[in-house]
This record gives structure tokens, C-alpha cells and sequence, in this order.
């Protein structure tokens, strides 16, 4: 093989593997905003760190059944729902009901973990992108519907709440910073619908370039990852949550990737106040400073972020950065690469003043920048406006079970083929992002009883709605005329669990 044909083939070869990148989990998406976005009222975020209680190894071997027992009962299963809108969507994220109804509804799940008593819990962005209505269940098969408090698609990571409710389990924080590679960890999510599943492996890689450039430092695991544990834990051998699980390789079942914690901690309060996280911008294209670069430009400095490109009406541009400029501090903290940098930046407040230490034609000097708003990927910014609730998009009032009913005719009996002996209210209309849509039933099930309360009619049912409480679940006995057969279905009505 030729040095070119060499070279061509490894470019294949690192290309294809970034192509097969998919970010797991089944997201619905909408031309809406992110659902119900809460910034207001909401009490702190109380978490665990990693001082807090931790699995003892006492020197044995890692016995990762003992970590699972000790985190299994905060890691939550996420559901979301998004109401058809028209549009054709694209990749492989989407479970569509109808396969060529570009308006059917959208079911997509995923995974979390619980980090605060008081119902604040942790998962992906994608997961919950676009959803009209999020619905949390627990490993002891209770459900709630849940707040999407605050999302950061720049690292993939959404602040969901559970209202109303207290004491519940939660996982220990641990400090991803001091992982290494080799490491064990462990997953716990809901692949594939299989819910509660653990994985083991170790740390791959650290600091793994994805998506973004300039912000993605993921770990790389080996621990088996697949579809649907996006959002959920990865875990270390004390039993302290080291990052969440975001992508996995298309290409390979052992190539998996998880949001380092330490990325996620410090922006833990902008979520939670203002729904959104606001990072500082310059506007430069950089790289780190490699003994090739000193050698070849005659940089007379060892380490620090070389200037590659500087982007038109930035605060770069204003300040007179230039291609080629070495930056080595801000604000007298030294920087001895890009990430560095990046990460100086982004971790300070749009609007104020940051001076930087540029060495120039080998000439030190400081150069003043005011921070702008480090802007959206383009797309993402119409989908995260804080204080949309895409719940309000029905227009019929679909009732507490988001569904609507009308008496049984004998028309209807006949073309059903119904049994004489049923009585009760035809189903005509499903919300698509209701608690009926999440429990299955479908226009033409005939609803005969609600918490054995025989409905006749739908005044009857009507009557037997109001007498549930929000929050309430409500057994209902349902002829599917498909099965030929009662079935029970348990539907939490909206409100609480």
C-alpha cells in the first residue's frame, strides 16, 4: 500500500467512524418549544456530591452488583410524547405510529437518574427535544408527569422535576475529573425497552471530540450501551455517577459515550433559575500550540491557544485579535491549550470583560475582550425558548385522561360487530401526547367502566371524571373489539402520578 493510499484509507476509516455516530435514545421532536419549560418557583437543587455516602471496596475486587443495588432504585425510565405537526421528519430517533402520516404522533424514550429529593433528575436533551408531555416512571413502577425545568443542547443535557413529591431516592455525584483510562464503570439505563439493564466496562477514552469541537470532552466507555439509555448514569466502582450516557457508535456495540458530571455540575444553577445556560464568547477558531507550530512560526512561548481564524463582527474582531496570535492567560490565569481556553471562557458571564495574555511576533501584551453570548447551533435555537408549554396545542378539551367519548349507537354496535350485552362509551379522540395515548387506547375501544363505576353514557362518564382527583389513576374495563375482549387499563390522570 502507498503512503497515499495509507493515508486515504485511515480518513475512511476515522470519517466512517464519526457518520456511524448516532445519539441514542427515541426522541419525539415538534416545531414547538421544549415542553413545559419551568424556571420560576422552583426550590434549589440538592445533590449528592461526591463526599456524600459511597459503596466501600476496602481493597477487594469491584463487585458492581453491589453498585447497582445501591444507584438502581434513582435511575428513572423517561417517556415523551409529541403531537404530529405535518412535517416529515428525519433520522433513526423516531418510534412513529404510523409510519407514512407525517401528522401521527411521536413516542420516544430514554433514560435519567434522580439527584435531588425533591424531584429534580438529570437526562438528555434529546430525549425530551420537541415533547409536548414527559413522563417519568420509577423502578417501583410508579409514574409522574414531569416539568422540563432547563435544557443545554450544547452538551446534551436537560433538568426535569417532578412536582409534588418528596423523599425520593438519589444517586451520589462523583468528580468525573479524576477518572483515568482503564477504569471500571458501569451503566444503568432502559436499552431497547429493557428496563433497569446494567452494563459493565471500563473508560476507553477521555476527552473524546464528537459534535462540538470546541466543548465536547466525552468519555468513551466499552460498557455495553445501546438505543434507550440515553440520559442514564454511568457510574464508577464507589457508586458515584460520573457522567450520562449520551451516544453510541452505529459501527461497533463496545463504542459508547457519556457526558463527563464535571461538565454538567457547574451549570446546574443557570438550568434550574433561568431554564437555559448562557456561556462567553470570543469568537476565534483555535488549536493548541504543538512543538511543530513553535518550531515552524518561531513562537517564543512553550504552551498556550494558537489563533487559527478570527469570525467577523465577534469580540475577537473588536478587540484586534489576529490569526497567529498566541493566547497564554486570562485574566493572569495562564492557558496551556485551546480546551483550556474554551473552557475559561465559556465558564464566565456574557457582558463582562475578560483580558487576555497574547504573545504576538514574539511581543507579549494584553488584549481586553468583552464577552457576547456564545450563540445555538442554528439547529437548536428555535426549540429551547424557556416558557413555551407545547401542552396547551389541543384544541378540544380533551378531559383529564386526554380523551374524548360519545354514546354507543346502534350504528356504531353493528359496523363493530359488538356484543348486545355491552354498554358503555365509544373512544372518538386520543390526545397524542395524553395520559390515554401512553396507556393505549385508541379511538373505537369501548370504555364500559372507570374504577368499577359502570358509564352508560357520556354524561356518565363525564360525571365519573369528576369525581377523580389530578393525580388520581383511574382503572377503566375497555372491550377492545380487536382482541374481542375486556381488557383493564390504569391511567394516570394529569396532575401528579
Amino acid at each position: 500500500m502507498t503512503r497515499f493510499a495509507g493515508a486515504l484509507a485511515a480518513f475512511t476509516a476515522v470519517v466512517g467512524f464519526l457518520l456511524g455516530l448516532i445519539v441514542m435514545g427515541s426522541p419525539p421532536r415538534t416545531a414547538g418549544g421544549s415542553p413545559g419549560l419551568r424556571n420560576a418557583d422552583t426550590p434549589p437543587v440538592t445533590v449528592a456530591s461526591a463526599a456524600g455516602p459511597e459503596i466501600p471496596t476496602n481493597g477487594a475486587p469491584v463487585d458492581f452488583s453491589a453498585v447497582a443495588s445501591h444507584v438502581n432504585a434513582a435511575v428513572v425510565n423517561v417517556d415523551a410524547a409529541a403531537r404530529g405537526d405535518g412535517r416529515t421528519r428525519s433520522g433513526p430517533r423516531w418510534r412513529r405510529d404510523m409510519a407514512d402520516d407525517p401528522s401521527a404522533p411521536r413516542e420516544g424514550s430514554g433514560s435519567g437518574f434522580l439527584i435531588d429529593p425533591h424531584g429534580y433528575l438529570l437526562t438528555n436533551f434529546h430525549v425530551v427535544d420537541g415533547a409536548d408531555r414527559v413522563t417519568v416512571t420509577l423502578v417501583d413502577g410508579r409514574s409522574f408527569r414531569a416539568d422540563v425545568v432547563g435544557v443545554d443542547p450544547a452538551i446534551d443535557v436537560a433538568l426535569l422535576r417532578i412536582p409534588g413529591v418528596e423523599g425520593l431516592p438519589t444517586v451520589v455525584l462523583g468528580d468525573s475529573g479524576t477518572l483515568r483510562a482503564g477504569q471500571w464503570v458501569c451503566a444503568i439505563g432502559n436499552p431497547l425497552g429493557y428496563v433497569h439493564s446494567v452494563t459493565v466496562g471500563v473508560v476507553s477514552y477521555l476527552g473524546r471530540k464528537l459534535f462540538d469541537q470546541s466543548l465536547d470532552a466525552y468519555i468513551q466507555t466499552d460498557a455495553a450501551i445501546s438505543l434507550g439509555n440515553s440520559g442514564g448514569p454511568l457510574i464508577d466502582a464507589q457508586g458515584r455517577v460520573v457522567g450520562i450516557t449520551t451516544a453510541v457508535s452505529a459501527q461497533a456495540a463496545n463504542i459508547g459515550f457519556a457526558v463527563p458530571i464535571g461538565q454538567v455540575l457547574p451549570v446546574l444553577d443557570q438550568l434550574r433559575e433561568r431554564g437555559r445556560v448562557s456561556r462567553g464568547f470570543i469568537g476565534v477558531g483555535l488549536t493548541t500550540l504543538t512543538p511543530a507550530f513553535r518550531r515552524a512560526l518561531g513562537v517564543s512561548v512553550d504552551s498556550g491557544a494558537l489563533v487559527q481564524d478570527v469570525t467577523t463582527d465577534t469580540p475577537a474582531e473588536r478587540s484586534g485579535l489576529r490569526s497567529y496570535d498566541v493566547i497564554v492567560s486570562v485574566d493572569n490565569v495562564a492557558v496551556r491549550t485551546d480546551e483550556e481556553l474554551i473552557r475559561h471562557i465559556a465558564g464566565r458571564t456574557p457582558g463582562t470583560t475578560t483580558t487576555l495574555g497574547v504573545v504576538r511576533d514574539g511581543v507579549r501584551q494584553k488584549v481586553v475582550v468583552k464577552l457576547t453570548e456564545r450563540p445555538l447551533p442554528e439547529s437548536t435555537q428555535r426549540r429551547v425558548a424557556p416558557g413555551s408549554d407545547a401542552r396547551q396545542a389541543s384544541t378540544r378539551d380533551q378531559g383529564p385522561l386526554g380523551l374524548i367519548v360519545r354514546d354507543l349507537d346502534r350504528a356504531t354496535a353493528m359496523r363493530q360487530s359488538l356484543p348486545d350485552t355491552l354498554q358503555g362509551v365509544v373512544v372518538v379522540d386520543v390526545d397524542p401526547a395524553g395520559p390515554a395515548r401512553l396507556a393505549r387506547l385508541r379511538p373505537g375501544h369501548l370504555i364500559l367502566e372507570i374504577n368499577r363505576r359502570p358509564v352508560i353514557s357520556a354524561g356518565a362518564f363525564q360525571q365519573a371524571l369528576a369525581a377523580l382527583k389530578p393525580g388520581e389513576v383511574a382503572v377503566l374495563l375497555v372491550f377492545d373489539q380487536l382482541l374481542d375482549q375486556r381488557i383493564l387499563v390504569a391511567i394516570a390522570t394529569d396532575g401528579g402520578s
